[in-house]
């Protein structure tokens, strides 16, 4: 892969992962009815929306930002955390693939950005 695709690819798969991650946040930050349900189903407790939406948003900003590498690489952490601890509670809860799948996608999509960075983006 030359080093031009590999760019395009990276800001792609990141953007891509920015504007999930963005848009979880907001949805649990607002605590909407249906989003308070399924994490208390899950066996978590509701705060734990703003917890995740205000670390999402850090985590974009971190990703996003030109600098602070060390903090990219915990942001990255935190989104493979975050969303293969979404996507495992999602399974032994039983649930189908479709409330499994956005977790999944977000995890695959971290693993990807987090692949493809650039090396002025890397520890």
């Amino acid at each position: 892969m030359s080093e031009k695709t590999k760019k395009i690819a990276y800001w792609f798969f990141t953007l891509w992962l920015s504007l999930g991650m963005v848009s979880t946040a907001i949805v649990q930050l607002m605590k909407l009815p249906e989003e308070v349900e399924k994490i208390n189903q899950l066996g978590y407790p509701s705060y734990f929306l703003t917890l995740l939406g205000v670390w999402k948003l850090l985590g974009v900003i971190a990703v996003l930002t030109p600098k602070y590498v060390l903090l990219k690489e915990w942001a990255y952490a935190g989104f493979f955390f975050a969303m293969s601890g979404a996507a495992y509670s999602h399974i032994v809860s039983g649930h189908p693939i479709g409330e499994i799948f956005p977790s999944l996608l977000l995890l695959a999509l971290t693993v990807i950005s987090w692949y493809l960075r650039p090396a002025n983006r890397r520890v």
